[in-house]
């Protein structure tokens, strides 16, 4: 009997000190995040998502990002590398296959789809699905994890590498360090050229055009926040706040071109996460754990509605997460809202009152 114990006390010894002390991939710093703001007002928790048509339910694996063509025909990219075309019909295709993670998606004025695919880069998709690399770097650094994008009406394609040291599988590592590894960057298919116009972001994710394209918007997830970078007027090439501790992760945002902002939450707040964020020990002890141990998002239906002001004028949401959940775009289109999630089986179709 002694023996057995003795074993059990070195195993548990071992694994202490493995989660105490075992070299980790992440360099944490501390961070204090700001008081998440009261569930109030526009804000107060509601079940309006509930509503929400459900299409391709079982039948689609993570539409991380939604889009319309001009036939009304549903774009989705999903978890195996494909992007599927829901038919008006109802009927699902495979329209291509980028070999990565097709996240953020977008029609150009020639009627291509660019995909910003997280481990390829930024993609065009031609009418029949053949795919040509546009960009893959940048000053010389590849994309770790090409998110998201928006096209001006002068074909710019702006669009974000989340992180340019860890890719999309290890997103919580970047959440962890709390090192502002993104960037935000413009690709003009004129010249084939890519800047970057704003380095040193926490996980730059969504990108949406303002109404008069004077400015875009950039998210940046893991600091709860929107930065607002102008495009035209005195203040042409900086960027401000837009609109900051939201009150919970910010995905992609997109923009109706008629002054409001749809921006869609991967999930609220985490009590946990927060409370860690000031320890970069703790943080190691985390990285450490095995996958299934660590700290998992809320299951939640979350969008806002944001206008040019940055105020939020409406909220969207599913408390339950059991019809919404995770949900990574909403894109509205002839009236309804286009809901896309990250791992859910799903799209939701939200009729706008």
């Amino acid at each position: 009997m002694k023996k057995y114990i003795m074993i059990l006390v070195v195993i548990i010894a071992a694994i202490i000190l493995y989660l105490l002390f075992w070299p980790t991939r992440i360099d944490p710093v501390a961070y204090k995040p700001a008081k998440k703001p009261e569930m109030t007002g526009v804000l107060a928790q509601n079940n309006e998502l509930a509503k929400a048509e459900l299409l391709a339910k079982g039948k689609i694996n993570g539409p991380e990002d939604v889009v319309i063509d001009s036939e009304g025909r549903i774009y989705g990219g999903t978890q195996d590398g494909k992007i599927v075309r829901i038919l008006k019909d109802g009927g699902i295709e495979t329209f291509a296959e980028t070999g990565g993670r097709p996240l953020g998606l977008a029609f150009d004025g020639k009627g291509n789809l660019i995909v910003a695919d997280a481990y390829k880069g930024l993609l065009s998709l031609d009418t029949s699905g053949k795919i040509t690399v546009l960009t893959n770097e940048a000053e010389g650094i590849p994309y770790k994890f090409t998110d998201h994008l928006d096209i001006a009406s002068d074909g710019m394609i702006y669009f974000t590498d989340a992180s340019f040291k860890y890719q999309q599988n290890e997103y919580l590592f970047d959440l962890l360090e709390s090192r502002p590894n993104g960037r935000f960057l413009r690709y003009n298919p004129n010249n084939k050229i890519t800047d970057v116009l704003l380095r040193d972001l926490y996980f730059s994710n969504g990108v949406a055009l303002s109404q008069n394209e004077d400015f875009v918007l950039v998210n940046e997830t893991y600091r709860y926040r929107i930065q607002r970078y102008w495009l035209k007027g005195p203040k042409a090439g900086r960027a401000d706040m837009f609109l900051d501790n939201l009150p919970g992760f910010p995905d992609n945002i997109t923009s109706n071109r008629r002054g409001t902002f749809w921006l869609a939450l991967f999930t609220v707040r985490n009590d946990q996460m927060d409370m860690m964020h000031p320890s970069p020990f703790v943080k190691k002890i985390v990285s450490r754990l095995p996958k299934f141990m660590r700290p998992k998002p809320k299951p939640y239906g979350f969008v806002l509605a944001i206008n040019e002001n940055g105020e939020i004028i409406r909220s969207l949401q599913e408390p339950t997460g059991k019809h919404l959940k995770e949900i990574t775009c909403a894109r509205e289109h002839d009236g309804y809202l286009y809901l896309g999630s990250l791992h859910n089986d799903r799209i939701g179709k939200f009729k706008l009152e």
